[in-house]
């Protein structure tokens, strides 16, 4: 039986076709933990990628744990030409990374960045968590000094969330862990987006924020719906028309790649999803949701559709319009799914 990283090596020779020949620009190693994965595999898989898919790629990011890097890896990393970095930091604080069970500290964290400046690395995306519960904001406003004195160019933030069937969601459950109110959680927020924008960070998306030449671009092009491949176990892909994914289980994936089977599940989608996607990926973005755009390609105006609803949020101060162009505000960014669902079409809105 073959290992994932044959069998992922098997999977991109199969689905050579599947972006009906588009350019592959990005590319980017994620989920799970990649930067533990042996450095000559993932020579192989960059080796096969431009043999299969030819071309200048703007983009290539590894996720790495703090933990994880090192001198040798990282002067490996940059000669097989990755040359962006998403390291998952969380915090700051060794308080909240023993809450989270991280295998990297503090110090760890802080010395992660300056490790891969010395390598050479000049493209950087850290990931922070916000909302851990506490008496009031200083854990997260240290959090939020440090990273920017560290000015890695790219900071994406995101809400702790407690999901059930998880550690957090088990402990919540027992009342071993108390989560924090919504209106502290969107305290922190508020104080993100202020400090990042006295330190010049654009808030190109919800979630994300880089010095104004520093955007991810494979970030990027996922909120632009851009049609894209994903490969591994729950890799999910894009190809314009239709979404789909693979099994999250390692013996399903490998078993039917083994017999020359693709175990990819397709998941349709018809006018109304791909107008409704748009609508909900366009809104997290500071370039908002483009309605002109929207009106050549499938032939409706939803500001005439959606109208009364429209005006309603903006007279709430929730979502601005500038020219055909519609964009939430900072207030309506805490709650952008669900002014994205008020303004969903549905069957009976379509010409």
């Amino acid at each position: 039986m073959p290992s994932v990283m044959e069998s992922i090596i098997l999977e991109l020779e199969l689905r050579q076709n599947y972006l009906n020949g588009e350019a592959v620009d990005t590319i980017y190693f994620g989920g799970g933990t990649p930067s533990l994965v042996p450095t000559e595999y993932l020579g192989k898989i960059l080796d096969e990628i431009a043999r299969l898919f030819p071309g200048k790629k703007q983009e290539v990011t590894l996720e790495a744990n703090p933990d994880d890097l090192n001198s040798i890896a990282l002067a490996i990393w940059k000669s097989l030409g990755i040359d962006r970095l998403s390291l998952g930091i969380q915090s700051f604080q060794d308080e909240i990374l023993k809450t989270y069970n991280r295998a990297h500290n503090s110090d760890e964290a802080k010395q992660s960045i300056q490790m891969a400046r010395a390598a050479g690395f000049e493209k950087f995306s850290i990931d922070l968590i916000y909302g851990y519960p506490h008496t009031d904001h200083r854990l997260w406003q240290l959090d939020l000094e440090e990273a920017l004195r560290l000015d890695p160019g790219h900071l994406s933030a995101y809400s702790l969330t407690i999901e059930p069937q998880t550690t957090f969601g088990n402990w919540a459950k027992k009342g071993k862990f108390i989560p924090a109110e919504e209106e502290f959680v969107a305290q922190q927020f508020e104080w993100l987006q202020e400090q990042c924008d006295t330190a010049g960070y654009i808030q190109y998306e919800i979630s994300n924020f880089s010095r104004p030449d520093q955007a991810a671009l494979h970030n990027s092009n996922y909120w632009k719906r851009v049609p894209y491949l994903g490969i591994g176990p729950s890799a999910h892909s894009f190809d314009g028309s239709s979404r789909g994914y693979n099994p999250s289980s390692n013996p399903s994936y490998i078993k039917a790649l083994s017999t020359g089977s693709l175990p990819f599940v397709i998941e349709n989608l018809n006018r109304e999803d791909h107008i409704n996607e748009e609508i909900l990926t366009s809104l997290r973005t500071r370039w908002g949701l483009d309605t002109a755009s929207l009106a050549d390609r499938y032939q409706l105006d939803i500001l005439e559709i959606k109208g009364p609803i429209i005006a309603k949020l903006t007279a709430l101060g929730m979502i601005y319009t500038a020219g055909k162009t519609l964009t939430l505000s900072r207030k309506g960014q805490l709650l952008a799914d669900s002014i994205a669902s008020e303004i969903f079409l549905d069957s009976h809105d379509l010409p």
